[in-house]
């Protein structure tokens, strides 16, 4: 009896995980249905940077008829200088990045060191510590602006940027989301391994937790730029006109009796393009870390 009269035949199982591992070179191609809904989310998502565009290309009489202009005018270049003047963007832009800089870097930093923490960490507590942190977000900020005023009133910190920075240097967001993450990509074996090869808890979280929290820090980290960014409420008590953020600087453009809204729509596009250059620098990467992080879970 020969070999090939001892073969049995494939089981369903068998083909199935032989159809699988087939298919898993072939690339998928998107239909035109994909297509067409691709595109009508990217025009609405568009929608309102391109509105703001075109007003701020436009004279204040001319946004005030009807219909609306649905096109660029050609007075862009003269309602942003107009909006960098009044507003007095330069000094406003630069605090922003202070602000927006150091806030992102601590809270990430500090989200992924408490996160890992909590996920992988024992210790007395944590259970009660990490429900005390979830239970932080459930409390309305506004609650906390009196109390914070006075308190950074008494540092003598008032009209200054530490002022805004030192509320905000980590979350409970952040904290909770890391630690979300770093439960599932962080295998605890990696750590016990480190660890018996000698290496330090500072050695652990710069060569093994870092590594593997990379693509979350990257989202969390542009999702807190943009929210420090847009910040408004707390900077608008905090500071005044003569050391403002961007959100604080955009609301002397709306001041007067008749404000100027081709002038007011110039400015909010100058306060956006930032983010969108920091989308367009770090989007790439951010998108790869992402599927990277996926493809390792």
């Amino acid at each position: 009896m020969t070999t090939s009269e001892l073969t049995l035949p494939p089981t369903a199982e068998v083909k199935r995980e032989r159809r699988r591992v087939m298919g898993a070179g072939k690339q998928l191609h998107a239909g035109p249905l994909t297509y067409v809904v691709l595109v009508v989310f990217a025009l609405v998502s568009l929608a309102p940077l391109v509105w703001t565009a075109v007003a701020a290309s436009r004279t204040d009489r001319r946004l005030a008829e009807t219909p609306p202009p649905l096109w660029f005018g050609g007075n862009l270049f003269k309602n942003l200088q107009a909006a960098w003047d009044q507003a007095g963007l330069g000094t406003a832009m630069f605090n922003s990045l202070i602000v927006a800089g150091t806030i992102t870097v601590s809270t990430v930093l500090f989200a992924t060191l408490a996160g890992f923490a909590f996920a992988k960490l024992r210790f007395r507590f944590s259970g009660l510590l990490l429900l005390l942190t979830i239970g932080t977000m459930m409390i309305p900020p506004q609650l906390a602006l009196v109390p914070l005023y006075l308190w950074m009133s008494d540092f003598g910190w008032s009209n200054q940027l530490q002022t805004v920075i030192l509320p905000s240097l980590v979350t409970a967001f952040g904290t909770f989301f890391m630690r979300q993450y770093l439960v599932q990509a962080l295998p605890t074996e990696l750590i016990e391994a480190a660890r018996m090869d000698g290496a330090s808890s500072l050695r652990v979280v710069w060569h093994v937790v870092f590594p593997a929290a990379r693509p979350a820090m990257a989202v969390l980290g542009l999702l807190t730029f943009v929210f420090a960014w847009n910040d408004f409420l707390w900077p608008i008590i905090a500071l005044n006109q003569q050391n403002p953020t961007v959100q604080v600087a955009l609301n002397s453009l709306g001041t007067g009796y008749v404000p100027d809204q081709a002038v007011i729509m110039a400015g909010a596009l100058l306060g956006t393009l930032p983010l969108l250059i920091a989308f367009l620098l770090f989007g790439k990467q951010i998108v790869g870390g992402i599927m990277q992080g996926a493809i390792k879970g």
